[in-house]
């Protein structure tokens, strides 16, 4: 065990269920730390962000596959199908829900697709991100939870880290999203990111629960949280950031963003 490892266990106890709990917090405090920004960056430039979010994309991507996809086969004994089995209902159950609301670039944006007076617009667009957001962070909660339910410290440590750093840019663009949406004050704005990364503290402590007392879930569960992610990330973030110009700045910020999750999973694992 190394020395992180032990220091994560000397103050969650050893418990994966509570460690669950702590790594739900924690990626949800990073989330309210991103939020939080606007107070201080209150119009950061659109190619800023882009590069923001090209670096949580590239997290997201690398922890897809070293903290989910491959633990989650080993975790099949060496069989890839429950993995893939699990991957293919994360894709589906994300395309349904987006199919049931707007895409969150569509609200980033600004746009509205709903025909209607202005005030109307602007609520209806407001309520409508709120839920878009609530659906997009699951999976990360969701896979925070997967990972400390395993047990497997080598891995849950750096995804949660990894999570809990892209949530930063993502907290960021929630509540600058909020304020294009309609709510123009940064305070309601700054709330609307917070409440966006609270609903990974359940679905955190819910992985780990279900983990414990359904062990043969596990490898469907990774490959459900890897396959919803990966949607994400080009469903959402791939198009938003390569939709102004800024497809460089973008990949750039996917490269490091793979490369420290990559580090963090070499160090910590």
């Amino acid at each position: 065990m190394t020395t992180v490892q032990e220091l994560f266990v000397s103050i969650a106890g050893s418990n994966p269920i509570v460690h669950g709990l702590v790594g739900g917090l924690v990626i949800a405090f990073l989330n309210m730390l991103g939020a939080l920004l606007i107070l201080v960056w209150r119009n950061p430039s659109k190619r800023s962000l882009d590069g923001l979010l090209g670096f949580a994309a590239g997290v997201m991507l690398a922890a897809s596959f070293t903290s989910l996809i491959l633990p989650g086969i080993e975790a099949a004994g060496g069989n890839p199908i429950p993995v893939l089995v699990g991957f293919l209902i994360g894709v589906f159950v994300l395309d349904q829900a987006d199919l049931w609301i707007p895409h969150v670039h569509i609200l980033v944006t600004g746009k509205t697709r709903i025909d209607a007076p202005e005030t109307e617009k602007k609520m209806a667009s407001v309520i409508l991100f709120i839920v878009a957001i609530t659906i997009h962070n699951m999976p990360e909660g969701l896979a925070v939870g997967v990972g400390f339910g395993s047990g497997d410290l080598n891995t849950a440590i750096p995804l949660m880290l990894a999570i809990g750093i892209q949530n930063i840019p993502e907290g960021l663009a929630v509540s600058i999203a909020a304020v294009n949406a309609g709510l123009r004050s940064t305070t309601y704005a700054t709330l609307a990111g917070i409440r966006a990364g609270l609903v990974e503290i359940p679905l955190a402590i819910f992985g780990a629960w279900a983990i414990q007392y359904a062990e043969a879930l596990l490898p469907y569960a990774m490959g459900f949280a890897a396959g919803a992610m990966l949607f994400v990330i080009s469903d959402e973030i791939v198009p938003e950031t390569h939709a102004n110009g800024n497809e460089r700045i973008a990949t750039f910020g996917t490269m490091v963003g793979v490369v420290v999750m990559l580090y963090l999973d070499v160090t910590l694992g």
